[in-house]
Order: C-alpha cells, then sequence, then structure tokens
C-alpha cells in the first residue's frame, strides 16, 4: 500500500468488554477525521463496559473484519488473558486474506496468539515486553521502540499508538495528510518507530524556555550546516555544561541523536515531496554525502532512501 493508490480503505477496529476508553478512541482520532471508512466491532454482546465508568454501544460483530482492509486490535486486558477462539480466528482469515492487521499497546498480546506475529519483530509496552517474549518465544519481541512495521504494525503504549497510526497514515495517504492530522491533535507529527519509549518532549515548548526553543528552531532551519555544543550553548546565553543539562532536561536525549533524528525527518520529507538526487536530499539534510545519508536512514529506518521514496513517490527520481 502507498499513498499515491491509497483509496478509501475500510478500517475495523475491534473493541472488548472492559476495554479503556482512550485507547479505543485512538485510531478513530487519526483515521475517522482523516476521511476514512471505520467500524468498531466486538466478539462481546453490547452494551461494552469499560473502564473509564460508562458503557458503550458497538453495532458490528466480527464479520466487519470480513470485510476491513486494515484490521486494528488498540489494546487489550492487562492481564493479557487469552483471546476468545473466535476473535483469534477472525484475525487468522483476515491477515490470510490480504488484510493490515495492526497490534497497539497490548493489542500484540493476541495477535502473537494467533501466530501473527511468529518470525516478526514485534513491539508492546515496556512493561509487559517480557511477557510477551516469555509467553511467544518464536516472536522477535523489541522492548525499547515506538513501534514495528514489519508485516503486522505493533506498538508500544497510547501515545505511541498515536504515532504508528500516523505512520500508517503517511503510507496510505501521504505526510502532508498525516502532517494535517497530527497538528490538529497537536503532537508532533513523526517519530520514528525505532526512537526509544523512554522521551519526555521532541522539542521544548514551555514559556520559559523561549531562548533554548529558537536556538532548535534556528537548527531546524540550518540542518545542512555543522553545528557544534559550544556555538549553540552560545546561542543560547548558556554554559555548555548548562547547555547540555537543559538540553537533556527538556528532551530526553542528547543533541547528537535530537540532530540526527531532525535530519533523518528532514530527508523523509524532501524524499516524499521533490525531485532531487539522493544525494541532494543528503546535502539539504546535513549529511554530506549519499553514503552517509544511505547508513543512518537505514539504521533509523532499516530501509534505504530510495525504497522510502519509491514507497511514497513510484515514479519520482531514484538517482
Amino acid at each position: 500500500m502507498n499513498a499515491t493508490t491509497a483509496q478509501n480503505y475500510r478500517i475495523a477496529v475491534i473493541a472488548f468488554d472492559g476495554i479503556t476508553p482512550f485507547h479505543l478512541s485512538v485510531p478513530g482520532m487519526v483515521f475517522r477525521d482523516a476521511g476514512f471508512d471505520l467500524k468498531i466491532c466486538s466478539a462481546d454482546p453490547s452494551p461494552l463496559r469499560t473502564t473509564g465508568g460508562f458503557d458503550i454501544s458497538v453495532r458490528h460483530g466480527l464479520s466487519a473484519l470480513s470485510r476491513a482492509d486494515i484490521v486494528i486490535l488498540p489494546t487489550w486486558h492487562d492481564d493479557c488473558r487469552g483471546a476468545p477462539p473466535a476473535l483469534l480466528e477472525a484475525l487468522k482469515r483476515a491477515h490470510q486474506r490480504g488484510a493490515r492487521i495492526v497490534g497497539l499497546c497490548l493489542g500484540a498480546f493476541p495477535l502473537a496468539e494467533a501466530g501473527l506475529l511468529a518470525g516478526h519483530r514485534a513491539t508492546t509496552h515496556w512493561a509487559f515486553a517480557d511477557t510477551l517474549a516469555g509467553r511467544y518465544p518464536a516472536v522477535a519481541v523489541d522492548r525499547e521502540v515506538l513501534y514495528v512495521d514489519d508485516d503486522v504494525l505493533t506498538s508500544a503504549g497510547v501515545a505511541a499508538g498515536l504515532d504508528c497510526c500516523l505512520h500508517l497514515l503517511r503510507q496510505l495517504r501521504g505526510a502532508e495528510a498525516a502532517n494535517h492530522i497530527a497538528r490538529q491533535l497537536v503532537v508532533a507529527p513523526q517519530r520514528q518507530g525505532g526512537q526509544a519509549q523512554f522521551i519526555e518532549r521532541p522539542v521544548p515548548v514551555s514559556g520559559s524556555d523561549d531562548r533554548f526553543g529558537q536556538v532548535l528552531e534556528w537548527v531546524n532551519r540550518h540542518l545542512a550546516h555543522h553545528h557544534s555544543i559550544d556555538a549553540l550553548a552560545a546561542r543560547a546565553a548558556m554554559s555548555r555544561r548548562n547547555f547540555t543539562r537543559h538540553f537533556r532536561d527538556a528532551t530526553g536525549t542528547s543533541f547528537k541523536q535530537w540532530l540526527l533524528n531532525q535530519r533523518v525527518a528532514h530527508a523523509q520529507r524532501l524524499l516524499e515531496s521533490s525531485e532531487i538526487s539522493i544525494e541532494m536530499v543528503a546535502q539539504e539534510a546535513g549529511f554530506g554525502s549519499a553514503l552517509s545519508l544511505r547508513q543512518h536512514f537505514r539504521a533509523s529506518l532499516r530501509t534505504s532512501p530510495s525504497a522510502y521514496r519509491k514507497l511514497y513517490r513510484p515514479t519520482g527520481n531514484q538517482q
């Protein structure tokens, strides 16, 4: 599936008795607002109780999975109990006929039980990753990333579920549509799937950080330049030590890693939206050479710049 061929995909979101309302709302906030045909379905009789203290009425049963192009399990029970056979069979049939399967947060557990993750990388909430790995040794559980796109899509906790859905939306409708929804939700338009789960804030936003935030905005506008911590600390009117400490407190990562993330993200935008050569993308994003871009791109996204461009721009310049 890619942005140029995406139509109005039919999406089935699976609810269950005892679901957390916010988890259930995540796919709707991304895909329904983007105009997709989204249906909530369940194997349990309606109304369904929720952890929010209210009940919800679900109109569709698991038969909706037989017509869905994308099937999303937005979470699962906190005790990681086994899934009912009817749900497992419906998931297997949907996967066998080519539907895209997505498991957000604990939703990875029923997918693993159905055998859909065997032999593949997957992730889940960090607190349950060891349980998933111990119960399903055939699954290569990545305990640290935000989401994994490996045949079946899986994500970490609630915020990572948004990242995962925005990632899928980018594949279906392109960066502009995903960025539009991200702005509506007031979240970062893209966090890489390989980014660590423990990130406080990707960019500082508090009023007390005006000068600091302005420095980072300036860096983002000049990614092709060389940037040293000493020069940026001076621009922020801070000592090197204070700048380094303030940066990690504000963003949860080092300046070197943050800068790399910004450069990879900018390269992605250029690959999606322009026809310039891979060499020029590398220069514009601050990698210096196409070789360096390819190395960092593969380390961050597990794909090449050319393959990434092909996903979004099948007729684009691959030089």
